[in-house]
């Protein structure tokens, strides 16, 4: 009995207990709302007035890269359409986040109508949890364009600007804080401090007046674009010399095509464009950017010559390109012609003719005699008709700088071959970073021409700079416009490369900092037309070395001026002038200031000359040359000079004062210098092969019989540029 009432009264204590916490709970959360309803109403008019103002903030905030009207209308077309794809996927993840949140209410609501198990209290929904692990703080998206600011990429992670350049040093990168970094090098940093990264295009106007064309016409056959390529020598240009019926091959210099010219012909079977590439290696950039803008390559091998190393440079582009290839086979009359060997040196190379059961056209011609040209143009248009060449004929225009350069009289001068509309007097057109209105239009004759289709190359006039060779050209609506992205390239342009420059300097800096001084060859180059510029400066810059580094400080198209002149003398480099001369200013500054000016019109004499330059400014290399050696026959002990080794010269000769090697068993044990030098009791200055003489090895004593005592000289070796 007293054990039933003692359960009892158990039950009955722990009953009131839980009613007293649940009554102080309940008077708890009446406490905590009654001091929320309080804060609310003392505060309510403040949050409402910083509501509004962070909506004012939001409503107000500039979030355009570009201050530019026509830049900033372009980019909110840009974020209103990313900004539909968006909502369209946000809705269709908020309907399924609501299903989820209906099926997790239900399956908390209590089962049965009971409180619960044992008298257990439930809490309020309003009290649970809705996560079941610590919350993990999302980072922000970082937006960055082709070049970002140190202290900007910081904002926008929210972070200090000391943190970024933390994370930079650790990678390996000493930055600044106002320091402008490439887009790669920003994403390297944003990742690895935990964000994601969004590449974005800073200029939505670009994109917008390149896309606004008027494209609904009916592409129509066009001419083939052909480009001749071959060894020096070998024949390209007396080739397409007699396809023209003029007289442009004897004039040239070394042999050389100095510029990428381009052609149109007509023959009884239909129009060919031709583009003449040199056929020096120096030339591989304007080579290359021929292959690109051509439908079908004309390797000219000479029969007498075979394939030689610019044939094999041809080959490698125009399968690079991805372009059939039609080989000529010239100077068939000679002699010395074997194009059997011809055939035969190709194949290694995977260039088999059609009766070998390969996919290439081979046509013997002579280009002196005109022997089999017109079995070359019909070769030429067979395989164009194989290609089904198509282009739109109307329309805007768009084609490809083939070459550029800036004329005395005409100011910039940029021959464009029409790769597709039509080309016509007074269009607007936007050529890399130049842009302008076509002043004139010249065909390749020089005779003044009003429209320009497809596969026609013209000299167009008018525009605001010298474009880069290989440059696309587009016809464009609005001059404004395109001065604005014109203005906008260049002003990337030079972004990047100062942001690429700079991180190259980080970089090496660690490098440079423990290697010795490096020898620099500073050149100013100036060339008549920009695809010489381009392949001179990559040939120059291919000769540097660990040593001696080629420096090209500024380059440009045109003759030299004053301020060419001016810079070299600043930056202590050699004026170079590739058919180009300096004026009457820069000649007397040249005169005054003693700088090293050279004109050349020979690449080959530009390339050995800056070779030795190179040459000269190279540390000279020592090596050791052994001019004697003596066998220790015997040891004997000097008061003065303690142990004398009486030897005999078994080759060349001993000379006193020189350096000498002590070796034993063939392994050096000391290296020294002679102190004396004796035959019989006279001293004398060398000892030839054959002699006993009594040699004294300064500060050493410890002379055996057996040992061989070696004696050489340090000489000098002028090295040279390979």
């Amino acid at each position: 009995m007293k054990q039933e009432a003692a359960r009892k009264e158990a039950e009955a204590l722990k009953r009131r207990q839980e009613e007293e916490a649940r009554r102080k709970a309940e008077e708890e959360s009446r406490r905590q709302l009654e001091k929320v309803r309080e804060l609310a109403e003392k505060n309510g008019e403040r949050w409402s007035a910083e509501k509004e103002t962070v909506g004012d903030m939001q409503e107000n905030t500039d979030y355009h890269v570009t201050t530019s009207q026509y830049a900033r209308e372009a980019e909110d077309e840009a974020d209103l359409h990313e900004e539909g794809a968006r909502r369209r996927s946000t809705k269709a993840n908020k309907r399924k986040m609501s299903s989820r949140d209906d099926n997790q209410e239900r399956d908390a609501r209590p089962r049965g109508g009971k409180a619960g198990r044992k008298g257990r209290i439930n809490k309020p929904m309003s009290m649970q949890h809705g996560f079941d692990k610590t919350a993990v703080v999302a980072k922000a998206d970082v937006v960055v364009g082709e070049t970002i600011i140190v202290s900007e990429l910081a904002q926008k992670m929210s972070v200090k600007a000391t943190e970024v350049i933390k994370v930079m040093m650790k990678m390996g990168a000493m930055a600044t804080i106002n320091q402008v970094i490439d887009q790669e090098t920003a994403q390297l940093v944003a990742e690895e401090m935990g964000h994601k990264v969004v590449l974005r295009k800073e200029n939505e106007l670009e994109e917008a007046i390149l896309s606004d064309r008027d494209d609904k016409f009916d592409e129509v056959s066009r001419a083939p674009v052909v480009t001749i390529m071959g060894h020096v020598d070998h024949g390209k240009t007396s080739t397409l010399d007699y396809i023209r019926r003029t007289h442009v091959a004897s004039g040239e210099a070394g042999g050389i095509t100095q510029h990428i010219g381009a052609y149109h012909v007509e023959t009884p079977n239909g129009m060919i464009t031709f583009l003449d590439t040199p056929g020096h290696a120096a030339f591989t950039a304007m080579r290359a950017r021929g292959a690109q803008a051509t439908d079908i390559v004309v390797l000219v091998v000479a029969a007498d010559d075979g394939v030689m190393p610019q044939t094999v440079e041809a080959i490698q582009h125009a399968k690079a390109a991805g372009v059939p290839l039609i080989v000529a086979v010239n100077k068939i009359d000679k002699d010395t012609a074997n194009p059997d060997n011809v055939k035969n040196e190709l194949a290694q190379y995977n260039v088999m003719p059609e009766e070998w059961g390969g996919e290439n056209m081979f046509v013997h011609i002579s280009a002196k005699q005109g022997t089999n040209i017109e079995g070359l143009l019909e070769a030429i248009l067979l395989q164009a008709e194989v290609l089904e060449l198509k282009a739109v004929k109307q329309g805007m225009a768009s084609g490809v700088v083939i070459e550029s350069r800036l004329d005395k009289g005409r100011g910039p001068v940029a021959t464009v071959l029409v790769q597709s509309g039509t080309l016509r007097k007074g269009d607007i057109v936007l050529c890399g970073q130049e842009y302008g209105r076509v002043r004139a239009m010249r065909d390749e004759v020089g005779n003044e021409v009003e429209e320009a289709g497809p596969s026609i190359p013209v000299e167009i006039l008018g525009l605001s700079g010298v474009p880069a060779a290989g440059d696309e050209a587009t016809v464009v609506r609005d001059e404004r416009k395109a001065r604005e992205v014109a203005n906008y390239r260049a002003g990337k342009f030079r972004e990047v490369k100062l942001a690429r420059q700079q991180k190259s300097k980080l970089e090496n800096m660690f490098s440079n900092m423990t290697a010795g001084d490096v020898a620099e060859l500073n050149i100013v180059l100036k060339a008549d037309v920009q695809g010489s510029v381009e392949a001179i400066a990559d040939s120059l810059r291919k000769l540097s070395t660990e040593e001696v580094k080629v420096n090209i400080v500024g380059s440009g198209v045109g003759g030299i001026t004053e301020t060419d002149v001016v810079l070299a003398a600043a930056s202590n480099a050699i004026v170079v002038g590739f058919n180009v001369r300096a004026d009457a200013s820069a000649r007397r500054t040249i005169e005054a200031e003693n700088i090293d000016l050279r004109y050349y019109s020979i690449i080959y004499q530009l390339i050995d000359e800056v070779k030795q330059a190179m040459s000269g400014m190279l540390s000279p290399e020592f090596k050791q040359e052994i001019i004697g050696l003596a066998e220790v026959r015997d040891v004997f002990k000097s008061p003065k000079l303690g142990a004398i080794a009486g030897c005999m010269v078994t080759e060349g000769v001993i000379k006193r004062n020189a350096p000498i090697r002590v070796l034993r068993d063939n392994v050096v044990i000391y290296e020294g210098e002679l102190e004396s030098l004796r035959r019989f009791k006279d001293d004398v200055a060398e000892v030839k092969n054959g002699y006993e003489c009594g040699i004294g090895v300064k500060n050493y004593n410890d002379v055996r019989v057996g040992d061989q005592i070696e004696v050489f000289e340090t000489i000098e070796i002028q090295r040279t540029i390979d």
